[in-house]
């Protein structure tokens, strides 16, 4: 019998040759062809996109600052790892490191977490000025809150060793030390704690602390044995977060360690970037980084199996709070004094020297020699406004950038079924382990050494892709979390609808994921604002940004100029923080 169609009515006839070809194809051709029109339509093309420059962004600073610092001249070579570890006192910068990264963690985790605890535990007078008090890391940044507390504690005329001098003339704080180091960076970080203990805290059983002070033990054998183990994954990841964010930090240890030559990993890749050698600030940059991603894992084994520590179950519970009784009136004076110590005074310092024609002490004649000559200055200043022009230009466009970007990225996270769509959300993770100064670093051995076609060095193009790069894993938090809360069930039904996967983003999922979306997108305004790190490295004259304004002008000694700007920024971040916790949602700044 010969190949051909089976016909009922007749025999076995032949198909022509052009029929024969189409009903058999080459297997692998076919194969080849299909996968061929599946790479081309928009849906596959929009995603690699994402996936290349996601991996592109998260990737290629690391590789080149790698490349850039154990190769020299075509050779494999330590001599960058010598240059930055040859100076004498590199085991003392060590210490330094080290002692400020652990003392501000622990002074920031046991003042977060009793403030936390008083706050939801007890029935404390003023629990709004508390949570007013956990946007201070938002509202003022960093640089401010130093320059702040340097004016505040000035040797001869801070308004604190003024009231010592006063009292028991002599001062009592040296803010130039390790220790006004640690107490800076431990109080501005000390909310971040408050909100991550409130939340453990607030999702807590009280009924297991009440069991043991009914078995007769103490207060303190009850915080000891009970509330603290229970919430155990929060502290530890409080602790983490404060210690790795400290060690990555660079402001607090520039302004008030580099005047009295105390070196941090930081201040000292700074030092070796200010004196052109770009290989010994590569080689502490990897050892910082190798530092951060050692934290970072750590807190993942640390917090442990969560259900080990799950004290919500399907049985309700009212949380109730503790009657605090004569500790009433004490405890509310301390969480007052606190307010005032850590959120009113840094801002008035600010607000008064801002009026002065110079820094002075404290007086009641002082008031009379106020002006708004250094407001009107600035608003007569070109640089000002070009600064903020490019701060507002960054920091919007980043954010759109990286929500965007990010939001595809969740979806094929998600939602996707392609192999390797995990390795995405690492890759976008990546950026968070690389402290901004190490950024800066890493993007200058990019673009200096290996330029591209368009010039990006010395632009504000630099500045975007820092901003971008760096604050990529914030907006994958937010995009993540939104994707996930929106059931399947709504694109499958849009699809047997006949809707395009365009259509399905475009009218179902980015209308719902909006509240998420928008919150991350204010977060990373927020900090690109006050973005000094990676900046101080990149910017180039004529694309300085408020941050470095702020940096340059400190520098000169102008702190009526800082004081006026840092004013004007404060105010601005209070009405964006403002809009953000009203626009935040359940997935917003409130629940960060």
């Amino acid at each position: 019998m010969r190949e051909g169609t089976l016909d009922s009515d007749g025999p076995v006839e032949a198909l022509p040759d052009e029929f024969s070809q189409r009903a058999d194809p080459d297997p692998e051709g076919g194969r080849i062809w299909r996968w061929f029109n599946r790479l081309l339509d928009a849906k596959s093309l929009t995603l690699i996109l994402i996936v290349v420059v996601v991996g592109y962004l998260a990737i290629t600073p690391l590789a080149y600052l790698i490349h850039g610092t154990f190769v020299d001249d075509g050779a494999l070579s330590m001599d960058s790892f010598r240059r930055a570890y040859e100076f004498s006192g590199i085991w003392e910068m060590v210490y330094n490191s080290l002692a400020y990264a652990i003392g501000s963690a622990l002074l920031a985790f046991v003042i977060g977490t009793s403030l936390a605890y008083v706050a939801i535990r007890t029935n404390v007078r003023f629990k709004s000025l508390l949570v007013a008090t956990a946007l201070v890391p938002l509202i003022i940044p960093g640089l401010l809150y130093a320059i702040a507390w340097i004016m505040l504690s000035s040797e001869r005329i801070g308004f604190i060793n003024q009231v010592s001098n006063f009292f028991i003339d002599r001062p009592i704080v040296n803010i130039y030390s390790l220790w006004g180091m640690i107490w800076v960076e431990g109080t501005h970080v000390a909310p971040l704690v408050f909100l991550f203990m409130a939340a453990a805290f607030r999702s807590m059983d009280p009924s297991l602390e009440e069991s043991a002070l009914v078995c007769g033990a103490s207060r303190w054998t009850m915080l000891r044995k009970v509330t603290i183990p229970l919430v155990r994954p929060a502290f530890t990841g409080a602790i983490l977060l404060v210690a790795v964010k400290a060690i990555e930090g660079f402001e607090i240890p520039a302004l008030i360690g580099l005047p009295t030559r105390i070196y941090v990993f930081t201040s000292r890749i700074y030092f070796e970037v200010q004196n052109f050698d770009l290989g010994a600030a590569g080689a502490l940059s990897i050892n910082l980084m190798l530092i951060s991603v050692i934290g970072v894992f750590a807190l993942a084994k640390l917090r442990g199996n969560a259900r080990d520590y799950a004290t919500v179950t399907g049985k309700g519970f009212r949380p109730q709070t503790i009657d605090l009784g004569r500790a009433k009136g004490p405890i509310a004076a301390v969480v007052l004094f606190w307010f005032i110590l850590t959120a009113v005074l840094p801002f008035l310092v600010l607000l008064y020297t801002s009026f002065l024609p110079y820094y002075q002490k404290f007086t009641f004649e002082a008031f009379g020699k106020f002006s708004w000559d250094n407001y009107a200055n600035l608003f007569d200043n070109r640089i000002f406004w070009a600064s903020v022009r490019n701060s507002l230009v960054l920091s919007f466009g980043s954010a759109t950038i990286i929500m965007v970007m990010v939001g595809i990225a969740a979806w094929l996270v998600v939602r996707g079924r392609m192999r390797g769509r995990n390795m995405v959300d690492q890759l976008t993770f990546l950026p968070m382990v690389v402290p901004g100064l190490v950024m800066g670093v890493a993007l200058s051995f990019v673009y200096l050494r290996n330029p591209l076609p368009i010039q990006v060095y010395g632009t504000i193009w630099i500045l975007m892709i820092a901003y971008t790069t760096r604050f990529m894993p914030y907006g994958m938090r937010y995009a993540v979390p939104s994707l996930t809360q929106i059931s399947p069930e709504l694109e499958e039904s849009a699809h047997v609808s006949g809707a395009t996967w365009w259509q399905i983003n475009r009218r179902i999922l980015i209308p719902l994921m909006i509240p998420g979306l928008m919150a991350g997108w204010i977060y990373i305004v927020i900090t690109s604002i006050r973005e000094l790190s990676s900046s101080l490295l990149l910017y180039s004259p004529g694309n300085e940004v408020l941050a470095i304004l702020i940096w340059i002008y400190n520098d000169k000694g102008e702190l009526t100029t800082v004081s006026a700007i840092g004013v004007l920024l404060v105010l601005t971040l209070i009405l964006i923080v403002t809009v953000a916790y009203k626009l935040g949602g359940r997935i917003g700044l409130q629940t960060d």
